[in-house]
Formats: C-alpha cells, sequence, structure tokens
C-alpha cells in the first residue's frame, strides 16, 4: 500500500494537511495497523492532525478560510474524505500581489488510480502558472501551457510505476476583476449571478458527443462498462496522468473567461463527490444567503455527504465583495 503525506501552508496562515493512501489496494488489515502505529500523527505550523482521526472520522471534513489583502473577496474550502475508504482529492488556494494587482488561485483536484496525480497537480500547477511569462499579460494562454507543462512533468516522474493514476482539475484565476476558469475532468466550476446558477466549465465525459468524436478520431474506443469509459476503462475524458490513456485521455483544459461585476455574488468549484448528489441550482440555492464562505463550503459538503455521495466531497466557494 502506498501512503502520501501532503502537508504545505497555505497563504496567510492557512494550511492544507492530508494524509492519503492509494485506493483498491489489496492489503490485510494487520498490516494497515502497523503501517498507522509506524506513520503517527501530521504535524503543521497550526497544530498536529491525527492520521488515524483524519481517516476514520471522514464525515468531519476539513475546511478553513480568508480574505484577499484588499478585501475584494473572501474564500472558504472544506474536503470531505466521506465514504470512501481513501481520500484522493485535494484543493489548493494562493493569493498573490503580482505587478501590483491581487491574484487569486483556487483549484480542485480528483484524483483516480490512487492520490499521486492529484497530489502532484496540486503542488506544481499553480507554482508553474505563477512562473510563466505571460501570466499577466495573456492569462488565457499562461493557463493551458501550465496544464500541458504539469501534465508533462507528472508524466516523466511515472516512468517507473507499474500502476495508472490521473486527476481532474478546476481551477479559477482572478487577476484584478477578470475571472478565468479552466477543467479538464468532471470536477466543476458554478457561478451564481443574481441568485442564478450558471456553470463556467462542462464536464469532461467519454460520451459527449465532441469528446467521444475526438477519442475516435485519436483511434481509441467509447465502452459501456457500468457507466461510459474511455477504453473501457476511465469515466473521464480528459486529465492529468493516466499514462497508458494519454493518447485519448488529453490534459488540455476548456477555459472560460469573465468579469466579476456587479450581480456575481460567488463561485463554487467541487469534486464530483457534490455534483453526483446535486444540480448546479440546489447547490448555489443552498448556501446562496450564508456570507461566511468556510460555513457555506461546509453547509455543500456535509449535505452532500448526507445525501447519500459515494465518493470524497471537497468544495472551494470564492465570494465577491463589490463594496471594495
Amino acid at each position: 500500500m502506498t501512503v502520501a503525506l501532503a502537508h504545505r501552508a497555505q497563504e496567510f496562515g492557512h494550511c492544507s494537511c492530508r494524509v492519503r493512501y492509494r485506493e483498491k489496494t489489496s492489503v490485510s488489515f494487520f498490516t494497515v495497523f502497523i503501517i498507522l502505529l509506524s506513520i503517527g500523527s501530521v504535524s503543521s505550523s497550526t497544530g498536529t492532525m491525527s492520521f488515524l482521526d483524519n481517516n476514520i472520522h471522514g464525515n468531519t471534513p476539513i475546511s478553513g478560510g480568508g480574505f484577499s489583502e484588499n478585501l475584494k473577496f473572501g474564500y472558504g474550502y472544506s474536503s470531505l474524505r466521506g465514504k470512501r475508504a481513501s481520500m484522493e482529492d485535494f484543493y489548493d488556494i494562493k493569493l498573490k500581489i503580482v505587478e501590483d494587482q491581487v491574484v487569486g488561485l483556487f483549484g480542485v483536484f480528483d484524483g483516480h488510480g490512487g492520490s499521486r496525480a492529484a497530489e502532484y497537480v496540486k503542488k506544481n500547477l499553480f507554482e508553474n502558472l505563477l512562473k510563466h511569462h505571460k501570466f499577466v499579460s495573456d492569462t488565457k494562454v499562461a493557463i493551458a501551457e501550465s496544464y500541458q507543462q504539469t501534465d508533462q512533468d507528472y508524466l516523466r516522474t511515472e516512468s517507473s510505476q507499474n500502476r495508472d493514476a490521473g486527476s481532474t482539475a478546476s481551477t479559477a484565476v482572478l487577476v484584478g476583476d477578470r475571472l478565468l476558469v479552466a477543467n479538464v475532468g468532471d470536477s466543476r466550476a458554478v457561478i451564481c449571478r443574481g441568485g442564478e446558477a450558471f456553470a463556467l466549465s462542462s464536464d469532461h465525459k467519454p460520451n459527449r458527443a465532441d469528446e467521444r468524436q475526438r477519442i475516435e478520431d485519436a483511434g481509441g474506443v467509447v465502452m459501456w462498462a457500468g457507466t461510459w469509459r474511455v477504453g473501457g476503462v476511465l469515466a473521464v475524458s480528459r486529465a492529468f496522468g493516466d499514462r497508458l490513456l494519454k493518447q485519448y485521455v488529453v490534459a488540455e483544459p476548456e477555459i472560460q473567461e469573465d468579469v466579476i461585476q456587479k450581480g456575481v455574488d460567488f463561485l463554487i468549484l467541487a469534486s464530483d463527490g457534490l455534483w453526483d448528489v446535486m444540480t448546479n441550482q440546489e447547490a448555489v440555492s443552498m448556501v446562496k444567503s450564508i456570507e461566511d464562505a468556510e460555513k457555506a463550503a461546509n453547509k455543500l459538503t456535509e449535505e452532500a455527504y448526507h445525501r447519500g455521495s459515494a465518493d470524497n466531497i471537497t468544495c472551494v466557494i470564492v465570494r465577491f465583495n463589490h463594496d471594495h
């Protein structure tokens, strides 16, 4: 069994801490117990979180939040292992000042085949994006090229692995009043405008007409195996990683750009553990009256869990303040 510890301090004193292990690995309970004893706990700058607590109490979310330096937006996150035996969701939040502009970067990454790919994307995607020479001048190009670079770098680290791992990504980048949302896979971005939900991303599923055509044009097949899958294996048509299916499962993001102006209330980024059990409008309606972004994120993950979501559930909410 592969054990990965993901521990990195967030901007402005917030901390993201995860202990994850690879799903669907055949090991005995005794082996698991010995590994847990040898690991103990994970220390962070804000305290200590027990590995046992994080994995046994799958219905207790890890959450946090904060505000931008200019108070133009606040954010909150909530991440819940849920009913899964392992945790393969990651999230990342970075707040920076770039060329005198407040920049916010927010991401949700949902791993499959283990947590390796999602953890790698969390650690490297935004770092690559911030270093891109066109980050401010042509942010859309910078995002597309940073997705591709991160995927290629990750695949090089995977050359000795026997089993494939991959990850979705749903990211939002705020540069001043510009919002750029990018996605690969079936994590989703939804914006609330005047109380109504508007999707800013479209899930990359193999049975989506244009995705199926792309895969077949590349020589691949889409087959039914409980759900529609690329080669009868993978239920998403775009992802980071997935080395053995890379010819068909690309990491090329679809990118939507919007302007944050009055009437745009908040943004939701979430893994499919949320969207499997509620519609875009249900999610927006449930939290539109909750001003605190962390409380709103917790509300959504807990509601998804109680509705019977069988997956990990991770949610990031960015709420815009038009009075500043």
